[in-house]
Parts: C-alpha cells; structure tokens; sequence
C-alpha cells in the first residue's frame, strides 16, 4: 500500500498562488475558502541582502489525526495509504475537527453546513494523477508520491534534504515536509 506524502521546496516557491488557484478551481470553492493558502515570511534582512520565504500551507495528511479523533459522526476519515479526508454526507458541521486540528487546515462551508479541506485530490490520485497544486507548480515546489517507495522522489528528498514538519513536536506526525532554506534564492 503506498503512503503519500508531499514535500514542499520552500527554496523554489515564488509565492506566485498558482497552487492556491488551481486547488479553487479543481473544487469548486466559494470565494470566501481556500484550502492551501501561501504565507509570506519577509523581507528580512538589510539591503541589499533582502530575503523572502513562501511557505505553502494545506492540510499535513497526519499519521496521528487530532481531527479524526475528534469527529463525532465519523465524518473525517484516514484512509490506509494515509490521505484524510471528510465524508460531507456525514458532516454535520459541528467544527470539533475544525477546533482540533493545530494546523487550521480545515475551512466551514457555510453554503453547505460542512467542514471541507485538502484532500490531496484524492479523486485524481486514484487514478494514478497527481494534485492538481503540484500539477501547476511551474517552480515544481511541489512534490508528490508513495513515501514507501525507496525510488519515488518524496523518498529520495526526504533522505537527501534537511526537511522539517511544521509542529512535529505535537506528535502528529504530518506527512507534509518542508525543504527550507535561502539557497536557491541566492543563486
């Protein structure tokens, strides 16, 4: 069974919201929601050594799920290649996986009276495609695959890179890594 993951190059990404776009597009959201926004961190530094980070953030598709754990219709669900996602049939809305998730990944749908989130595009995914945020990255920032595959690239960069998770000292064991460094910019 495979286990995705995402790793994001924090050390390419642009800031340009392409990613933000496209996830949009692809699920039809209402203006007022956004699934993966980007955040800035910057300028820093003093002229003429100026530095900007971008840091891509959406739901970290965690191993321990503090979300599912607190949803009391079963409505958030892990699946076993690790991709957590929201039954809307089953969703009432009560937000307790909103409250519980410490990454604010998770938006109310005020239209429908649910809680909704990044979902890896588990639809495409299914079909052997890629997120559609990682498909329109052109700074390829984004990367998706099977963290169980020693061949895949996620494998290769985790091993090879100085990756972080944002707030693993939680114990939730996000399956979104970051690269982050000023390297490319420098260049």
């Amino acid at each position: 069974m495979a286990h995705y993951v995402m790793v994001i190059d924090t050390r390419t990404c642009v800031g340009c919201h392409s990613c933000t776009v496209a996830c949009r597009v692809h699920n039809e959201l209402p203006v007022d929601m956004i699934y993966n926004p980007v955040t800035t961190v910057g300028p820093t530094g003093v002229f003429p050594n100026l530095h900007m980070v971008h840091i891509p953030l959406l739901c970290m598709h965690c191993e321990n799920t503090p979300c599912v754990d607190a949803c009391p219709t079963g409505a958030s669900q892990q699946r076993s290649d690790g991709i957590v996602w929201v039954d809307e049939k089953k969703c009432v809305g009560c937000k307790a996986c909103v409250m519980a998730c410490p990454y604010g990944a998770r938006v109310t749908n005020k239209e429908k009276g649910t809680v909704q989130k990044c979902d890896f595009c588990m639809d495409r995914v299914d079909k052997g495609n890629i997120p559609r945020c990682v498909q329109t990255c052109h700074q390829k920032a984004r990367i998706f695959g099977d963290l169980d595959d020693p061949e895949s690239e996620v494998s290769k960069l985790i091993n090879k890179e100085h990756v972080v998770r944002l707030l693993d000292e939680l114990g939730t064991k996000p399956n979104v890594y970051y690269i982050y460094g000023l390297e490319a910019q420098n260049r």
